[in-house]
């Protein structure tokens, strides 16, 4: 599918290189725009399968992504979402769990997602026995480094606590320090308040839980953490709290107050991925995004992985990989707008040559 245009020879390549960019950037976008939270793993149940996309089905999805309202829930980032989603419907814990299986890497915090899916379930067996059942506490602290994966699972714990029956609806919002604390007195129990009844029904999500530890006399941090833990006691049955943050800092951050100590059993621990588990991740956004990666690029990207990845904390793990997939994709939109004519196949191709311009920008604008 060779893209040609008629009329003069200058007016013609000029018509060419603006239709390439066009569908070149149509094409960029809406692969980069489904992989955002998913990254780590299998693509969405709802994501439009890149492989039967045409040019023209890829701009209609653009275009359907775009139109839809963004909450912290769907994007991964920022601050919570305006409006609380409605409850879905409840999806096949079978199914769930091998979701849950086809995620690179993440072996330990599978296992121990998968005893806490069984736990529940027996727990709900009991119940329907009219058996006594303990007060299981499904709140959770995860540790590792940026980029290891934290946000997706807490994001699956919530589909899955949904499918078991435990919350009611399963959505996941996520925030910070700045989404909860407030710079005077008395607003920032309202603030967290606002984000709690956000949650109800769902998993709140804590990045970077520490910081709520006030260092000064004035900080308000300790007020959003009171305001959390009356919240997990009034909402116990529909509300799962999981902060998240470094190891060690996390450690110290629970152990601080003994609230949080009484409430947060349950550790999970997220490794650094191995550069042969990076690589195939990357492997897995071009299957997810239809690009091909030639043979010697394929080495190239594994070669670039074990470079950058010597830090694995400021190479940012999978983010790293993200950033790295991002900037490849974006060195080949930079070579096919040099072409004349524009196939199919050049489209989904991924070059070695894309992976050494990325491999020659300077360090800070790599992590």
């Amino acid at each position: 599918m060779a893209l040609q245009l008629g009329g003069s020879a200058g007016d013609r390549k000029d018509r060419i290189i603006q239709q390439q960019l066009e569908l070149i950037r149509t094409l960029t976008a809406n692969n980069i725009s489904r992989m955002g939270s998913d990254f780590w793993g299998p693509a969405p149940p709802s994501a439009p399968d890149p492989s039967k996309l045409t040019p023209a089905g890829a701009a209609d999805a653009v275009k359907k992504d775009s139109s839809a309202p963004k909450t912290a829930a769907s994007t991964g980032n920022g601050p919570a979402a305006e409006t609380a989603p409605e409850a879905p419907p409840k999806e096949d814990i079978t199914e769930l769990k091998t979701e849950l299986e086809q995620y690179i890497g993440l072996d330990a915090v599978k296992q121990e997602v998968n005893n806490l899916i069984n736990m529940a379930q027996i727990e709900q067996k009991r119940r329907e026995a009219d058996l006594p059942c303990t007060d299981m506490s499904l709140h959770m602290v995860f540790s590792g480094n940026p980029g290891t994966g934290k946000t997706t699972i807490a994001r699956i714990m919530a589909r899955i606590y949904h499918s078991l029956g435990i919350l009611s609806r399963g959505h996941l919002v996520e925030v910070d320090r700045s989404g909860l604390v407030a710079g005077y007195v008395g607003q920032t129990a309202a603030k967290t308040s606002k984000v709690i009844e956000k949650a109800l029904g769902g998993v709140l999500f804590i990045d970077e839980a520490y910081a709520l530890n006030g260092k000064s006399e004035n900080d308000f941090g300790q007020e959003a953490i009171d305001t959390l833990l009356k919240a997990m006691e009034d909402h116990r049955d529909d509300l799962v709290i999981i902060v998240a943050g470094y190891d060690g800092l996390m450690e110290t951050f629970v152990h601080s107050n003994p609230g949080l100590e009484s409430r947060f059993n349950r550790y999970l621990h997220f490794d650094d991925y191995s550069v042969e588990e990076l690589v195939r991740i990357f492997e897995l956004q071009c299957k997810k995004g239809c690009y091909k990666l030639d043979e010697d690029a394929r080495k190239a990207v594994r070669l670039l992985i074990a470079e950058k990845n010597t830090a694995p904390v400021s190479f940012g793990n999978a983010r790293g990989v993200r950033n790295l997939f991002e900037q490849i994709l974006t060195a080949q939109c930079n070579r096919l707008a040099a072409l004349e004519t524009l196939s199919r196949e050049d489209l989904m191709r991924l070059t070695c040559a894309d992976v050494e311009t990325v491999r020659a920008l300077p360090e800070k604008k790599l992590v």
